[in-house]
């Protein structure tokens, strides 16, 4: 950069790489969150146990805010991602930008 910085791109792609192992992961969480946590309601107790509606609908509702959890923490990541995504896209312009300005110039240094 032109006050002497560099920005170590590498560095900004790594984050991106572990960005979206992250997400594939989150997708993994998801999915076993919403179709392997299912459990019928039969398996609470029979109309003899009274509480068992009650539990199966406390473990619906607890489902359900899981999923929201990962959801949101998903879009959270996502966003983080697509951020970090432009800011290296920026820098790496910024220093193409400046190392043709300093090639078109020999001897001199780019002015930005």
């Amino acid at each position: 950069m032109s006050n002497g910085m560099r920005v170590d791109l590498s560095a900004l792609d790594e984050v991106i790489r572990k960005l979206n192992g992250l997400l594939s992961d989150m997708d993994k969480a998801n999915t076993k969150a919403k179709y392997e946590t299912d459990i019928p309601s039969t398996a609470f107790g029979s109309m003899k146990f009274l509480e068992s509606n009650e539990l199966h609908s406390a473990h619906q509702e607890q489902k359900t805010r899981i999923e929201k959890m990962i959801k949101d923490l998903h879009g959270l990541i996502d966003d983080f991602g697509t951020s970090t995504s432009k800011v290296r896209d920026k820098y790496s312009n910024q220093e193409q930008a400046n190392a043709q300005g300093v090639s078109a110039a020999p001897g001199k240094g780019a002015i930005n």
